[in-house]
């Protein structure tokens, strides 16, 4: 496989471009993103077989169950940020090494179910939460340790709409290429 097909099979949709500035008509609809999300996802997959789950969406990628677990924890990350940033000022939020997350026992092998269900759960949070978000909470930032930037709330609201979109669409292509879907 050569590099430019590796590339979009890593990211399908692209890398997030972050518009600027960022508008009030986009809050909104990276908002709906997040808001329809757990279901779309869940249709996605709820009804893939255990073999369909631990296939890979690409060479040396992770498999459809891993992605689904990754999605929760990521998601759930993200809302904990989100409150952070809200009730501290500019706090150093605590990273994770996903890929090491992604490696453990419950990720590469329990139901995704579980996940789906969590997924729900901290979406409907997160989107009550970011229906509020004033202006002044939308400039409100945390301070990411990786690459110790700051990172304002109304960038992570994109961020986090690209990132569901993002795996639905490493599932999704490799459903259609499987013929699955």
């Amino acid at each position: 496989m050569n590099d430019t097909a590796l590339e979009q099979l890593k990211y399908p949709i692209g890398p997030f471009e972050c518009p600027s500035p960022i508008t009030e008509n986009h809050i909104k609809e990276w908002i709906s993103v997040l808001e329809k999300f757990p279901i779309r996802f869940e249709v996605l997959v709820k009804y893939l077989t255990k073999e369909q789950l631990d296939t890979r969406y690409r060479p040396d990628g992770w498999t459809i169950r891993q992605v689904v677990h990754h999605v929760s924890d990521s998601h759930h990350h993200s809302y904990t940020r989100f409150k952070w940033a809200l009730t501290e000022d500019k706090p150093v939020i605590k990273a994770y090494n996903e890929a090491d997350w992604a490696e453990l026992h419950d990720s590469k092998n329990d139901p995704i179910q579980m996940s789906l269900e969590h997924i729900k759960a901290v979406h409907y949070k997160l989107v009550n939460l970011l229906k509020g978000l004033t202006d002044e909470d939308l400039n409100k930032s945390f301070i990411h340790p990786e690459t110790n930037s700051e990172v304002l709330l109304s960038y992570n609201i994109g961020n986090y709409a690209w990132h569901s979109n993002h795996h639905y669409a490493h599932i999704e292509n490799l459903l259609k290429r499987k013929g699955w879907i």
